[in-house]
């Protein structure tokens, strides 16, 4: 009679601090994987106090109520199959990040992670201590699993020193962050563990949104070869039950569902979608403000948020100035209209006079400049932040990457507010995203169907509609210079003489670098959003606010 083994893969959404939920997830998934006949049930990293916790982490009570829920999740699981699950522990007044095994009301085993990733979002040197490579630890039908977690399996060292050791399945608990094409690079190396050892791994990682970080799940399956045995979804909450059966060659995956991956564009408009959506739920708001200016990059994030809440819990709010014309009027109106959310209409006019007979007295004989055009976009941010505290609603904030790059943008005007859904995407791609929602609907969006982006507002010239005749090109490049230029300096860390080379002009160049650096100080006070690059604004980019250093290449 083969021998078999079946483990139960939670892909699960945890909510850091919420130590008492994320608990509960882990007994509905105990639960779960008992009802199905497993032997084995595995959680992602760090899943008991969710992830990141950055700070949070260091404060000792805080480990302390882990390691408190942790025991009674080892008790209230007693009764069934081997539970694995992340969480923080002390040893020896250190910390690490450790992965547990639960079986029969006890802690069976622990690993405590080796390699601390110290790049990009992540600060693991900062909080945890380096741990020595566990050994594999046996479930009760004999079957040894070593828990590389989620860095230790990117490098040949501790895949190899667990198999050395009697490992016969890696097992990798993983929170690992989105970003475009980042798969390929997770799947190529995890297929690299496997065929330098010649076992089976299974990796389970993390779903849903922290702050910036969209955790994209993905979770998959790989035999002996690097041959794909099972395949989950991204960005699905769900479990896979996966069974392996003992060969004369050890043990093998037998095969299960292989879930499709979405093309890169419908990845990144999901992630945005999600992560307002956890957002939303994690911080405890129910509803979410606009302004609507009938612009490409407003008429996008109400889109997303329409996807994300539901038309019923968006509202949109056009405020406008003598300058803002009917085409922009009636785009606004459509895109609401298309959406089915409530829309009001504000005008500026009246603050904007109040304002500037306020100011003449200091003002008198200095010719309109900037200024002017900002007193209107402050103005619109104090009217949508009134609302937002008078009625409770998330003021969302609708600044492409292109802007923020640059500071096109209103610090405590149009930048106010809570939450950026398009913070870390190109307004070349914001284009491509809207083309893409008009001509597709999936059942994760809770708007409609159909074209929700007017054409006119994807063809027409952008504009701030700050002065006559405005348009965003009076003040910055073509946006696929720009975006190309920005693409260069700010996710490649390329140089001036490396963009001179592939084509731009020296002088704009210059010009670009020049606003990305003096524009440090407004991003430092921006509004969050989800992390679409391996270079978004905030913990991947860290730059000085002052900072002299020009690149003279």
């Amino acid at each position: 009679m083969t021998k078999i083994l079946r483990l139960t893969m939670a892909q699960l959404n945890p909510t850091v601090g919420d130590i008492p939920g994320n608990a509960d997830q882990a007994r509905a998934a105990w639960a779960e994987g008992k009802a199905a006949g497993a032997d084995l049930v595995v959680l992602p990293e760090m899943f008991l106090t969710g992830y990141q916790t950055q700070d949070l982490v260091a404060k000792p009570a805080f480990v302390a109520d882990a390691m408190v829920h942790l025991l009674a999740l080892a008790q209230d699981c007693a009764d069934g199959p081997s539970l694995s699950i992340g969480a923080p522990v002390v040893e020896d007044e250190r910390l690490y990040n450790a992965y547990f095994t639960l079986r029969g009301g006890e802690i069976v085993s622990r690993a405590r992670k080796h390699f601390l990733p110290n790049f990009n979002v992540f600060d693991e040197v900062r909080l945890f201590k380096s741990a020595d490579i566990a050994g594999p630890h046996a479930l009760n039908n004999g079957a040894r699993i070593g828990n590389p977690i989620c860095e230790d399996a990117w490098y040949p060292d501790v895949c190899e020193a667990m198999v050395e050791s009697g490992a016969e399945i890696l097992v990798v608990p993983n929170g690992s962050p989105y970003f475009r094409g980042k798969f390929p690079i997770r799947m190529h190396n995890m297929v690299s563990r496997v065929i330098e050892n010649d076992v089976p791994l299974v990796y389970v990682n993390m779903v849903g949104a922290q702050d910036d970080q969209m955790f994209d799940g993905g979770s998959f399956v790989l035999n002996r070869g690097g041959k794909l045995a099972v395949q989950m979804p991204i960005m699905d909450e769900g479990f896979a039950h996966v069974d392996f059966a003992l060969t004369d060659d050890g043990w093998v995956a037998l095969d299960g569902d292989k879930a499709t991956l979405p093309d890169m564009l419908e990845q990144d408009y999901r992630v945005m979608v999600e992560a307002l959506r956890n957002y939303m739920r994690k911080t405890g708001f129910q509803k979410v403000l606009l302004g609507l200016s009938g612009g490409i990059d407003s008429a996008i994030v109400a889109a997303i948020a329409t996807d994300a809440l539901g038309a019923e819990n968006v509202r949109c709010v056009m405020l406008p100035s003598e300058y803002t014309s009917q085409g922009s009027l009636d785009d606004a109106a459509a895109v609401a209209n298309a959406l089915g959310c409530k829309y009001d209409t504000i005008s500026i006019a009246g603050p904007r006079a109040a304002v500037t007979e306020a100011l003449a007295p200091l003002f008198e004989g200095l010719a309109a400049d900037l200024t002017e055009e900002n007193i209107q976009s402050r103005l619109r941010g104090l009217l949508l932040m009134a609302q937002s505290n008078k009625f409770g609603e998330m003021l969302l904030t609708t600044g492409n990457k292109s802007e923020v790059a640059v500071g096109y943008a209103t610090i405590y005007g149009d930048m106010a507010g809570g939450y950026n859904p398009i913070k870390d995407m190109y307004k070349t791609r914001v284009f491509e995203a809207a083309r893409w929602r008009n001509a597709n609907h999936r059942n994760w969006m809770k708007g409609p169907a159909g074209e929700v982006i007017p054409v006119a507002i994807i063809d027409k010239p952008p504009s701030a509609e700050l002065r006559p005749d405005q348009k965003d090109e009076d003040s910055l490049p073509p946006y696929d210079v720009l975006d190309g230029i920005l693409y260069m300096l700010v996710d490649l860390d390329r140089s001036v003489a490396d963009c001179v080379a592939a084509g731009y002009d020296r002088d704009t160049v210059k010009r670009v670098e020049h606003l990305i650096y003096i524009s440090e100080y407004k991003r430092f006070q921006s509004a969050p959003g989800p992390r679409l690059s391996d270079r978004a604004f905030w913990l991947d980019r860290r730059y000085p606010i002052v900072n002299r250093w020009r690149d003279s290449s």
